[in-house]
């Protein structure tokens, strides 16, 4: 995987079409977990896509990946991380529905919320990205029990 010349710097903005680093580190353990190496040397073909991505982004100091230049190995074995993942930060207390810009239950704004279903996996990263970083809303605070159920 070449460094791309081009290509945005997902570390200073929040990308909404980025792998981050903290994803792909959760997608490589779900694949260690799932496929572990079976004599300690060799690796299942998703941890080794993953690894080498990730290895690549501490190594030039990056937390994101932008889309174009993920590895079609490594994408795959994402997705099927990802699809593993809650969907939604929703945790039954929408506050938007309230006419509030901001959900007070989850964090998103308003137009996160219902154009949520038609958001890419990556926007939709990107997203609890940000509420995760901010962690103001009740699934992180006084509810954060209710989240974690899921």
């Amino acid at each position: 995987m070449p460094a791309p010349a081009a290509s945005p710097d997902c570390s200073t903005h929040c990308c909404t079409a980025c792998f981050f680093l903290s994803d792909i580190e959760a997608a490589l353990d779900f694949w260690r977990a799932r496929a572990p190496s079976p004599d300690g040397i060799h690796l299942a073909s998703e941890v080794a896509a993953l690894a080498e991505v990730c290895a690549r982004l501490a190594h030039t100091g990056r937390r994101a990946l932008p889309e174009a230049d993920m590895p079609a190995a490594a994408r795959m074995a994402w997705l099927a991380w990802y699809d593993s993942t809650p969907d939604t930060p929703c945790i039954a207390i929408c506050s938007t529905s309230q006419g509030d810009a901001w959900c007070k239950g989850c964090g998103r704004s308003f137009e996160e919320v219902q154009h949520w279903l038609a958001y890419s996996p990556l926007r939709k990263r990107a997203v609890w990205q940000r509420i995760t970083r901010q962690g103001s809303a009740l699934r992180f605070t006084r509810y954060a029990e209710r989240a974690a159920l899921g």
